[in-house]
């Protein structure tokens, strides 16, 4: 079990997204050394994951990384409430179920997009989750599925989960294709629909609404932030990390001094060697960090050194700083 003791809960003014093979607890590590009040969330793991003997390599996390949020998929009530209560003990600052990933696997579960046709059912896991935990519980999802996307329908989605005690709803202002499209793009093809998530704020003041979906600059969150809560963002903080490290001071207003790339980089190293003690390769690490030098003098031999190098047998922390000599 996780031993730590997580940090006062943050507000969910902006977050990176949870993504599949991607927000990992390394990812996480290294968007930690960039903003200290970005809410974090885990890539979605399934309630049959944990349950069924995979809890600590699913659930572990290292202290650094609160505020955090566990984002689980599953349609299950017990289930669901039992992992929430699992994911408070661990220490995690924030449960959130997935109503809005639209992939063929997810649906086969009945969980992810497919729930947004059961209300109901979203609320009775909301609610169940709720009664087991005292951290807060969240709901993701799209703004409708398929046929099923008129504003009346998302609007009677929120009214019926809101009644059941969720108070934050974080919307992927797209709809998604269950059928038709893959999960990418289900991410890029769907128009992005804003006003259908500014309305919802407008019909629902009391709520906690964030917006997700095609955000690329923190200039563009800015101004989302004048109509709604919270702004996501997946994609762009991925790619181009760097972007976090104006996070604190452009959205939150903190002031201080932002770390330069190769000062994150090095702050990586203790982080690299302690894993490597645990057996840890470092292309499990470094493959999160290789987008650091985004749009800067070095950047493609920074990822080319990296990804060539990091998984050779013998691989050590030294790999990074020799890939820190190509972006002088």
């Amino acid at each position: 079990m996780q031993n730590t003791e997580s940090r006062p809960f943050a507000s969910h003014r902006f977050s990176v997204a949870p993504m599949l093979d991607w927000t990992d607890r390394h990812c996480r590590y290294f968007h930690r050394l960039l903003t200290r009040e970005a809410l974090l969330y885990t890539e979605m793991v399934t309630t049959g994951a944990i349950l069924q003997g995979g809890r600590e390599r699913h659930l572990r996390y290292n202290a650094e990384e609160h505020p955090l949020a566990l984002q689980l998929g599953g349609s299950d009530p017990g289930d669901l409430a039992l992992c929430a209560k699992i994911a408070e003990d661990y220490g995690y600052d924030e449960v959130n179920l997935n109503v809005g990933c639209p992939s063929d696997r997810v649906q086969n579960g009945r969980f992810g997009a497919c729930l947004m046709a059961e209300p109901g059912l979203v609320a009775d896991c909301v609610a169940t989750m709720r009664a087991a935990v005292t951290i807060p519980v969240t709901v993701k999802s799209r703004i409708g599925i398929d046929d099923r996307d008129s504003y009346e329908e998302l609007a009677q989605f929120v009214a019926t989960v809101a009644a059941a005690g969720c108070e934050t709803f974080i919307v992927h202002a797209r709809k998604a294709w269950l059928s038709g499209l893959s999960p990418k793009e289900n991410r890029e093809i769907p128009p992005l629909q804003y006003d259908m998530v500014f309305r919802l704020k407008q019909d629902f003041p009391h709520l906690t609404i964030a917006i997700n979906g095609g955000v690329t600059s923190l200039d563009s969150a800015a101004e989302l932030l004048q109509e709604i809560d919270g702004v996501m963002m997946g994609r762009e903080a991925y790619h181009n990390p760097y972007i976090l490290a104006e996070v604190d001071r452009q959205l939150f207003g903190n002031s201080g001094t932002i770390p330069s790339r190769r000062e994150i980089a090095i702050a990586m190293l203790p982080y690299l060697e302690q894993q490597a003690g645990l057996g840890v390769r470092p292309h499990a690490i470094t493959k999160h960090i290789l987008g650091l030098f985004h749009g800067v003098d070095g950047a493609r031999a920074w990822r080319r050194h990296l990804s060539e190098n990091a998984n050779k047998p013998g691989a050590g922390a030294g790999v990074l700083l020799d890939a820190l000599e190509f972006t002088r």
